[in-house]
């Protein structure tokens, strides 16, 4: 269930990104990115694991300077990024052990992660005029 809620969810942010416009501002998507690789932070700190905390800054940290760098060159790096984390909320698990995670947390922030990426490429693409 995780899992299509976080579909659903992501059409609807990034769609309505879209319908209302906020994503007309170049600095939208990066934003969104940076968001969702804060969410492993706030779980460590609920956790009240300060060295968890510190790798989980770490790790966002590299999502942070893929937003920045996409942000001042291509978008398309944005998306990547963005769907990239998706992976990494598979897979994060094996790498950081993070009491704070909910259970159902990697199963759906992944599916919003992938779906958010691939609709922002998609976007690039259309908007680029290669349809």
């Amino acid at each position: 269930m995780e899992y299509a809620i976080g579909i659903v969810l992501a059409l609807v942010v990034t769609g309505g990104a879209t319908v209302v416009g906020f994503d007309r501002d170049r600095a939208f998507y990066p934003t969104v990115l940076i968001v969702i690789a804060s969410y492993y932070v706030l779980f460590a700190a609920m956790a009240a694991s300060g060295v968890v905390v510190v790798l989980e800054s770490l790790a966002g940290a590299v999502f942070l300077l893929a937003a920045v760098i996409g942000f001042k060159t291509r978008l398309w790096l944005v998306a990547a990024a963005m769907a990239g984390h998706g992976i990494f909320d598979f897979v994060h698990h094996l790498i950081i052990e993070n009491p704070g995670v909910p259970e159902w947390w990697p199963g759906f922030c992944s599916a919003f992660d992938v779906t958010a990426g691939i609709y922002l490429a998609v976007l690039l693409k259309v908007r680029s005029g290669h349809s």
